[in-house]
């Protein structure tokens, strides 16, 4: 099992414990561990014939339940950004709120754009709600807000107070740039 960095600095990291007579309601095996009332888990799960598995899941209050499960979701739809004064108004509330934002510039002229967009939204899934999602297409919106944040496509940003922390340019496959956005994200306080 795999822990991601933002709990290994919160907890340490805690004993697996496997009991071959613990199983979810598919009949799979489920891995926990308890650790200052702190609960990882894996599940499987099948969902329209493919299997979905969740690791390193955490609850304050205990393991996650079949119910948990079913209302978590598989990816987030970005919400599209359509001006200069609504992207600073993200900026100004995520500043407020202490929230994280992911931005994806982006064009509908661009492949990699368009394959990169599904696999950001099911990744933006393994952090909701603690960091916002947003999209912006560059023909959408003014020219003057594309050369302020001076990008290319497809890029994707990390904003926090206010300012960019950091960004990866998706100009490689989409599994790596995947991988570099999760780090980047789980590496947001060190960028501070």
């Amino acid at each position: 099992m795999e822990f991601l960095p933002s709990l290994k600095t919160q907890y340490p990291k805690p004993h697996l414990l496997y009991n071959p007579f613990s199983f979810d309601s598919k009949r799979n095996p489920i891995f926990t561990s308890e650790s200052n009332s702190v609960s990882w888990n894996c599940f499987h799960r099948h969902i329209n014939g493919r299997r979905l598995v969740l690791h390193s899941s955490y609850v304050e209050s205990g393991s996650i339940t079949q119910s948990d499960l079913e209302n978590m979701p598989l990816s987030v739809d970005f919400e599209p950004i359509s001006n200069e004064t609504q992207f600073d108004r993200v900026i100004a509330e995520a500043q407020q709120l202490e929230e994280s934002v992911v931005v994806l510039w982006m064009a509908n002229w661009c492949r990699k754009c368009i394959y990169l967009k599904p696999k950001l939204e099911k990744l933006a899934a393994d952090y909701y709600p603690r960091v916002r999602f947003y999209s912006i297409d560059v023909n959408n919106v003014p020219h003057k807000l594309v050369v302020r944040a001076g990008v290319t496509m497809p890029t994707i940003q990390l904003w926090r107070d206010g300012k960019k922390l950091g960004e990866v340019i998706g100009g490689h496959k989409a599994y790596l740039v995947v991988t570099e956005v999760r780090e980047m994200i789980e590496n947001e306080n060190s960028m501070l």
